[in-house]
């Protein structure tokens, strides 16, 4: 076996705790070697407030992952590109299309690895229904992306700002499953609602289309309450596919299909691994084009202020 990658972590907030420290720490192909942080710490390795601390203090880090906001990435995942740490981007990958682009073109020059990383593409249902998919025609497809940002993202003002993307922030997590099980498709109409008091959508209601002219819908909303609501729903000439809960369910014409259990974010980590062993690097940007699409094309409807 290969000797384990040195890897450090900048950013310690929830998703950090919750998905990126425990998956470190049990996987076999990674030693966690430091961590960076503003506000928070973690017990057994060294901290530090930032990450030119982290780097300038060595600990032989031949990677990161970065969960910091996507506005602070572009500067983050560049200096550890020059320091020639191989990268991993909680996603979304970063604020602009173009930021991505710089670092993909820094990553080959400097030869190492960048990961913008889709972790509900790893969710147990979405290859199986990428390919029970596979050559069926489509008819329809409904998207519902419905949670509670008070109870996902409280006090998080930075998602509300310009470049924290909004009810895109989970929105995201659809369109990169839908990219990823259908033919490509691009956005014919939006409908963005924006707080008064915010910069960012609360909710959005997209539409879609195909070179075959499936009629797609998307609609996002941040204001759900009691269970929330992750459903993408497919109508084929053959039947009916869902996927709901995220992906962590999938049923075909009623009938509930078999899956492994969960491992999202051990899926994306196996495959930084791999990238990084092999050299290569994995940077599909098409769920960030179609959010850059939604707020380029879509028509801004203010709705009443948002309190958290």
């Amino acid at each position: 076996m290969a000797n384990p990658i040195r890897i450090g972590l900048v950013g310690v907030g929830k998703i950090a705790r919750d998905q990126h420290l425990p998956v470190i720490g049990a996987s076999p192909d990674y030693t966690l070697a430091a961590v960076a942080s503003r506000q928070g710490t973690h017990d057994g390795v060294p901290n530090y407030r930032t990450l030119p601390e982290m780097l300038a203090a060595g600990h032989g880090l031949e990677a990161v992952a970065l969960c910091q906001p996507p506005q602070a990435r572009f500067e983050a995942a560049l200096a550890a590109i020059e320091a020639g740490l191989h990268v991993f981007l909680e996603k979304p990958p970063g604020a602009s299309l173009a930021e991505i682009g710089l670092l993909a073109a820094a990553a080959r020059a400097r030869g190492v690895s960048l990961f913008a990383s889709w972790h509900s593409r790893y969710a147990s249902g979405v290859e199986p229904a990428r390919r029970w998919l596979a050559g069926r025609r489509i008819r329809a497809v409904s998207i519902t992306w419905m949670e509670d940002v008070r109870h996902w993202h409280p006090g998080q003002d930075w998602i509300w700002e310009a470049g924290g993307m909004g009810v895109f922030d989970p929105g995201i997590n659809a369109l990169s499953i839908a990219t990823h099980i259908l033919p490509p498709f691009f956005l014919t109409g939006a409908t963005l609602s924006v707080p008064e008091n915010r910069q960012a959508p609360i909710a959005a209601d997209l539409r879609f289309t195909d070179a075959a002219g499936t009629p797609i819908r998307a609609v996002f909303d941040w204001r759900q309450t009691g269970p929330q609501t992750w459903d993408i729903r497919v109508e084929t000439e053959d039947g009916f596919l869902v996927l709901s809960r995220g992906g962590a369910v999938l049923t075909i014409d009623g009938r509930d299909q078999p899956l492994p259990p969960e491992a999202e974010y051990r899926g994306l980590y196996d495959r930084f691994a791999a990238l990084v062993r092999s050299g290569a690097s994995d940077v599909d940007l098409n769920p960030l084009t179609h959010v850059a699409d939604a707020f380029l094309r879509g028509e801004r409807r203010l709705v009443e202020a948002f309190t958290d």
